[in-house]
């Protein structure tokens, strides 16, 4: 019982790591039917640039823990957005027109040359930061074995649900959000009424890194190692929890990133670390053979 309990904490916290940055995925397909497969990536460069703040923040002798973290996060978020507007403006706009495989070679080098700028610019080896947010608490107690919970986590796990409930405002009640919603519907039409359709992508995109950048600042605070290849790791569990809760869903983003999260962790408490990918990878297969569109997707309704 106690063992379970603290893997389903874990489980959780992951899954919200996983969930936040598989939004970004599921809005960018929500909006023009395409998978940004250099998501993953910006959430790596989220992770490096969140290193490279924290770093010159203690070299200055800022010792306050959330004023680092707020300058912190606001650096990052700031930056991952540049890139995710420069990834639209690169890799997706002027192929917007074109078969839909152009776009989807195109990210996959973009997400190549971000691995590789990476790599040249912060070298191959792992990166390691300590711990910025030490200590936890005790909750539960059996047989010897003691459930823990952490600051951490409880930041991961209240950041991370702040976020989703912003965003899903401002999807929801925001001009923003109606001209997103809008240009899901119909791209053509929403540019007729007057809405610049470019500018609507362009957001989603920057949003959609900036939700990535905090996921890599919350991945590194709670590991406290990264390197340039744990974009593709996560990028691709995020892409898988996307599909599981049906692509075009946001919470159906969060609920598939908590199922990959749970899955991962069960497996890895009672199973073999190596294979808890092929056992996460094996429910998508399961769910998708039952639920095409995944737990909360929506068939697709083709315009004639």
């Amino acid at each position: 019982m106690a063992y379970a309990l603290q893997q389903l904490i874990n489980g959780v916290t992951l899954g919200l790591i996983y969930g936040l940055i598989a939004v970004g995925y599921t809005m960018v397909y929500g909006i023009i039917g395409m998978i940004n497969f250099a998501h993953g990536d910006v959430f790596m460069i989220g992770a490096f640039l969140s290193l490279i703040a924290l770093t010159a923040l203690a070299a200055l002798g800022i010792t306050s823990v959330p004023l680092a973290l707020a300058v912190t996060l606001i650096f990052a978020a700031a930056i991952a957005a540049l890139y995710g507007w420069a990834i639209e403006r690169i890799a997706y706009r002027p192929l917007r027109g074109s078969f839909r495989l152009a776009p989807l070679i195109s990210a996959i080098g973009m997400s190549i040359a971000l691995q590789n700028f990476s790599q040249v610019a912060q070298g191959a080896r792992d990166k390691n930061m300590p711990d910025i947010i030490p200590g936890g608490f005790n909750i539960f107690e059996q047989d010897g074995f003691v459930v823990q919970l952490t600051w951490m986590q409880i930041v991961i796990v209240l950041v991370t649900l702040s976020l989703l409930a912003l965003f899903t405002w401002l999807v929801t009640k925001t001009s923003l959000g109606r001209a997103m919603r809008a240009c899901e519907q119909d791209m053509k039409m929403t540019s007729l009424l007057g809405i610049d359709v470019d500018r609507t992508i362009s957001l989603t995109f920057v949003i959609g890194a900036a939700l990535a950048a905090v996921a890599g600042m919350l991945f590194l605070m709670y590991y406290g190692s990264i390197n340039f290849y744990i974009g593709f790791n996560a990028g691709t569990k995020a892409f898988t929890a996307a599909v599981l809760g049906g692509v075009g869903s946001l919470p159906g983003a969060v609920i598939g990133g908590l199922a990959i999260g749970l899955i991962e962790s069960f497996w890895s408490g009672y199973a073999t670390v190596e294979y808890k990918d092929v056992a996460a990878f094996s429910v998508l297969i399961v769910v998708l053979i039952f639920m095409p569109t995944g737990l909360l997707g929506r068939a697709d309704v083709e315009k004639v």
